[in-house]
Parts: C-alpha cells; sequence; structure tokens
C-alpha cells in the first residue's frame, strides 16, 4: 500500500533507545535509564485517590473540547502563584499531552510551506510533527554563550512565519533570561513572527526561575504540561494559553482532531494540584541528582557540559571519545548498561559529539549509572 510523502519522517531515536533496552531487560540484564525524560515517580498520590473517588460516580465520558471548567480555573491559580499573573481561565485549552498542543498550534498558526523557527539543538518532534503538516522548520544553529537559545542577531539571518522556543530547553535544560527573552517577543511582534513558547519544563529549576512570555505579551502562544513537574507523563494531559481571539479557532480543531482530552487524565490533573509537597520532594531528588553528575562526569572527562539551569537533562560533549553518538549511546547500552541518548536526535548538524543524560530517576540509580558510565569510559576512550 502507498505511503504519504509527509509521513516519511525521522524516528525518535529516544524510543528506539528505550526499545533496544527493554530488549536487554527481557534477556534478564539489567538497565539504568538516563534515555528518556521521565520523572522516576508516578502521579502524585493525592491525585490518583482524587481519580478513584471520582470514578464511582463519573462515567468518564466526553468532556467540551476546551476541557473541564474545573481544571481550566486552577491552571490559571497557577500562573497566579508562580509568575503573580492574573490569566483569564477562558484562555486556556486542555490537551492529550504537550504534542496535541504543538499540533493545534501549528495548524492554528500556519499554512503549508510556512516557514517555523527552531532552536538547534532542540526537541526533535517539534520538526518532524511540522513535516507532517507541511510546514517546513527552520533550524536556527545557537551558540553556548547564548545559552543555545536564539536571539534576534540569529533571527534576522532567516525569513520565518512563526518562532518556536523552549525555556528551559531539551536537551540542554539552558533558559533565556528575562531581558533576551523580552528582546526575542518584541522582535517577534515587530516582525509579525507567531510566537510559540514550549514550557513543559517550568517548575523543575535550580538557580533561576523561568519566566513565562505571558509576562511580556498576551500574543503569544504557550504550551505546557501535566508531564514533567506533575510526573505524569502516561496520562498524556496538556494545556496551552492562547490569546482570546484563537480560543475558538483551537476550539474547533480540538472538536475535530481529538474531541476532547482523557476525562480521567483531565480528574487525575485536578488532584495533582493537592501535591506541592510530594512534587516538591521530587524536585529536591532532581537537585541532588544533578549535583552528583556535575561533580562525578569531569572526573571521567566528560566537563563539557550545557549550563543546566532547569529541566532535568545534562547536554555533555564526547567530541573526545567518539564522532558518532548514536554508536556512543548503543555501546554505552550494550557494554555499560546505561541507556542514554545521543545527540543526533537533537541536533541533526552537530549532534554526533554530544549526548543527553536524564537525571530524572531515583538518586540510588543515579548513583549506579554513575558508576557504569565511569567503567565504560575507563575502558572505551578512543575515537570512532
Amino acid at each position: 500500500m502507498k505511503s504519504s510523502q509527509r509521513s516519511r519522517i525521522d524516528p525518535f531515536i529516544v524510543m528506539d533507545i528505550m526499545e533496544r533496552a527493554q530488549a536487554i531487560e527481557q534477556k534478564g540484564h539489567s538497565v539504568v535509564h538516563m534515555e528518556v525524560g521521565q520523572p522516576g515517580t508516578s502521579a502524585p498520590k493525592a491525585a490518583k485517590e482524587f481519580l478513584k473517588a471520582s470514578l464511582e460516580s463519573n462515567p468518564m465520558g466526553y468532556t467540551v473540547a476546551l476541557g473541564l471548567p474545573d481544571l481550566r480555573k486552577k491552571i490559571a491559580e497557577l500562573y497566579g502563584d508562580w509568575y503573580g499573573l492574573d490569566i483569564d481561565w477562558n484562555r486556556i485549552i486542555i490537551t492529550s499531552g504537550s504534542s496535541a498542543g504543538f499540533i493545534l498550534a501549528f495548524t492554528a498558526l500556519f499554512e503549508q510551506a510556512d516557514k517555523v523557527g527552531l532552536a538547534n539543538p532542540g526537541y526533535p518532534s517539534y520538526r518532524q510533527i511540522m513535516k507532517t503538516l507541511n510546514i517546513e522548520p527552520v533550524l536556527i544553529n545557537t551558540a553556548e554563550r547564548n545559552k543555545f537559545q536564539p536571539n534576534p542577531s540569529e533571527l534576522s539571518e532567516h525569513t520565518i512565519n512563526g518562532l518556536l522556543i523552549a525555556s528551559p530547553g531539551n536537551p540542554t535544560g539552558c533558559m533565556i533570561e528575562r531581558d533576551p527573552l523580552s528582546e526575542l517577543i518584541d522582535y517577534c511582534n515587530n516582525k509579525k513572527i507567531s510566537l510559540i513558547s514550549d514550557e513543559i519544563y517550568h517548575g523543575i529549576q535550580y538557580q533561576m526561575k523561568p519566566s513565562t512570555v505571558l509576562e511580556f505579551s498576551d500574543s503569544c502562544y504557550v504550551i505546557n504540561s501535566f508531564s514533567k513537574y506533575f510526573s505524569m507523563t502516561g496520562w498524556r494531559i496538556g494545556w496551552m494559553v492562547v490569546p482570546k481571539e484563537h480560543v475558538r479557532i483551537i476550539e474547533r480543531i480540538q472538536q475535530n482532531m481529538f474531541i476532547c482530552a482523557s476525562h480521567a487524565s483531565q480528574i487525575v490533573a485536578l488532584g495533582a494540584f493537592e501535591s506541592k509537597n510530594e512534587l516538591e520532594k521530587n524536585l529536591e531528588t532532581y537537585k541532588e541528582n544533578r549535583t552528583k553528575l556535575l561533580s562525578a562526569l569531569p572526573k571521567m572527562g566528560l566537563g563539557n557540559i550545557a549550563p543546566p539551569d532547569g529541566a532535568f537533562y545534562l547536554y555533555v560533549d564526547i567530541s573526545e571519545f567518539s564522532s558518532d553518538s548514536y554508536d556512543f549511546a548503543k555501546r554505552m547500552l550494550d557494554i555499560g548498561g546505561v541507556a542514554i541518548t545521543p545527540g543526533i536526535d537533537f541536533d541533526p548538524i552537530n549532534g554526533n559529539s554530544m549526548i543527553r543524560l536524564s537525571y530524572a530517576r531515583s538518586t540510588p540509580e543515579i548513583l549506579n549509572g554513575i558508576e557504569r558510565i565511569k567503567i565504560f569510559m575507563n575502558g572505551k576512550k578512543y575515537i570512532q
């Protein structure tokens, strides 16, 4: 059977690594999972209890396309707690994870053949989703001196209709500071560039607090999720904040593409707001894991690391040891028993000299991973 041209996108390599790791585990071997951006904890206890209680009386049918009003109001309150903002809850749309949010945003904002700027390195699914919608991703090569985030000077070299930013970013964990963010928003507004901000890692930060684009403009799209800070990856529940005049646009697309986000997942998300202490405990674990890795990796010759302001990743230069990050990752998995993600997943241009390590698991798991990486590195210092 014939397949469409737009379906011929690249694989999400981290998922291939997960499958490879699973095959090793099925043979009876242990693997330390540092490949996937997934908390090692489950959904918060209060969230699961909230769903359990609701199942007794709620048939969990469709919700309205925009999502449960109570959940949208709770998210609006979050913007008050985190940023001191008074966001109209009617601007918030509940989505089936951030992935559905990107599909909705790209469909609402861009025509076929429009060009959308993406920071390189960046989350690979951005560009693959765009390709399936016949939107052209334009990679903006970024520099470590700018925390791997785009700036107006770099954007001026390209003709684009839109820009997608992420702060903290994946794979780097780097943030855009307030003044550069304000300048970027002004540039996009002046050039009539539609701006989408992926803020999925907000809440997971260390020395500095991230800013939302909503502090500077109401003419942007924000996409967020319960996956990371709220530790609810598999529940596939997220949200968007859009300009008031775009709510009905997104609603119509959602009605026809997805109908609504999972009712059960929306109930769990409501319960997650009652779990602040548990979620902050998760954050303390990430902080400890980050500290231990930043101390251990330089001693193995892996000291060139992007500044990890937030999220739960380290983006590490391996150019001294390999020029093929996928091969390096497969060897570390097959020989060392540690699953990591090759940089080529995030950067098709320069990613062969980089790897991403996730430290979202428990501290004992991360310590085990550190010891295994040390053994692997001691025996495998070579240029491949």
